[in-house]
């Protein structure tokens, strides 16, 4: 049984570190904001101690600068913008037509070959690999 569990280590720096603003910052697209959050942080050889306030936020982007939203604040705007919709539209399938010339191309391919390319860019015919299953057949 070791000394010092990880978690008597954490409980035991937490307020040991002192706490330190604008540590953290967030790339959104282009634009990076630093978010207004306090850290409290510990480094030595090796090892580093980081900890965060549980907490989540929800802020509002004011030019360069995240301000947190206040809790009595409606964030109906923001919730329609950030929920992600549980809705995946589907690909509607195009019909792709093979003209008749390549159609006709292609059953001229001997059994067991596929048409490949050749370093210089042109096409050849090349034996198709034959896949096995790799479990083994009772």
């Amino acid at each position: 049984m070791p000394d010092k569990t990880v978690q008597s280590v954490k409980n035991s720096l937490k307020f040991k570190a002192q706490p330190k603003s604008g540590i953290l910052s967030v790339r959104v697209g282009v634009k990076k904001y630093q978010v207004p959050v306090e850290a409290r942080m510990l480094s030595g050889e090796g090892f580093m101690f980081l900890s965060f306030p549980a907490v989540s936020e929800l802020f509002r982007i004011e030019g360069k600068n995240l301000k947190a939203m206040n809790p009595s604040e409606d964030a109906t705007a923001a919730f329609e913008k950030l929920n992600p919709s549980r809705k995946r539209s589907r690909r509607k399938a195009s019909n792709v037509e093979m003209p008749s010339a390549l159609a006709e191309a292609l059953k001229g391919l001997p059994s067991g070959f596929k048409i490949g390319y050749g370093t210089d860019g042109s096409p050849k015919l090349v034996k198709a690999r034959k896949r096995t299953s790799r479990r083994k057949a009772d």
